[in-house]
């Protein structure tokens, strides 16, 4: 394996995991559809110039646009406009988990869709996800009504994720990195755009912390992290790729409580551990 391919999906989880923290950021300013709309379509112009200025030629793409496009649907514009609306008021750390949720799901899926085979600790890995994400979420649920909103949507961004993970692993492989990003990308923005103009009470204070979020965001985790996720789809197994998420809810929690003082009950870090493991467990492969 290239050692670049060993070295991704560490810097991966790095850059992810602050998309939750600078979003808390921005979405105490932006309303969390134009948040993600603004992110989105940013990146995908960045993108397409940068494709143009290396004169890669868009007759390239070995795949049909649609299949990219509904790729990026799933992975950009469902995953992340239903995580950044549950974000508004629930935890960014129980978030994090509930995205946890998405490599077990991939690697469930893959068996059938794929062909990727489970071993028996794989199985075990998802009882204790599934166990530790229901320890964390269950309690809060039941605390609000809005709990359940928020897990709800979780459960969505997470079933995009899953879903445009595998799609893209089985439709869209072998394709230049660069212009199938930045079809994904567009193809997100345009699905976010029409929910924040249809849906959405739109509001917006410009100041710095909410430019300087959004500007992390579209060059840090929509451009950088996503052009490394599909670089890890492209090199390794669907299930493998996405189980490096399971490093993803200690590093929001630890981040989130760091910068804005948001806590955990015991019980709910023993569920975060118990999930995690589970993750990783999903993630070793024979």
């Amino acid at each position: 394996m290239p050692e670049a391919a060993r070295v991704a999906p560490y810097a991966f989880v790095l850059l992810w995991s602050s998309s939750f923290v600078t979003a808390r950021v921005g979405l105490r300013l932006v309303s969390p559809l134009l948040f993600v709309g603004v992110r989105l379509v940013i990146a995908a112009v960045l993108l397409a110039l940068l494709a143009a200025a290396r004169r890669q030629s868009w007759r390239a793409l070995r795949v049909p646009w649609l299949h990219l496009a509904v790729a990026g649907v799933l992975v950009n514009g469902v995953t992340l406009s239903a995580f950044h609306v549950g974000m508004v008021t629930e935890n960014v750390a129980v978030m994090a988990l509930l995205q946890s949720l998405s490599p077990m799901a991939v690697a469930l899926s893959a068996v059938p869709l794929l062909g990727e085979r489970l071993r028996a600790s794989q199985w075990l890995g998802l009882v204790l996800g599934i166990a530790g994400v229901a320890m964390v979420v269950g309690p809060r649920a039941l605390e609000h009504p809005t709990g359940w909103r928020a897990i709800a949507l979780g459960v969505v961004g997470a079933g995009g994720l899953a879903g445009g993970t595998l799609y893209f692993r089985r439709f869209c492989r072998d394709t230049p990195l660069l212009l199938a990003t930045s079809v994904q990308v567009a193809a997100g923005a345009a699905l976010t755009v029409t929910l924040a103009l249809g849906l959405e009470d739109l509001h917006a204070i410009w100041a710095w912390p909410a430019v300087a979020a959004v500007t992390w965001n579209v060059l840090v985790v929509s451009i950088g992290a996503m052009a490394l996720y599909y670089y890890m789809l492209a090199q390794g197994t669907a299930g493998r790729v996405a189980a490096t998420f399971y490093l993803v809810p200690g590093a929001v929690a630890l981040l989130a409580w760091a910068l804005f003082g948001e806590r955990l009950t015991p019980a709910a870090v023993l569920g975060f551990v118990i999930a995690s493991s589970g993750v990783f467990l999903v993630a070793r492969e024979s």
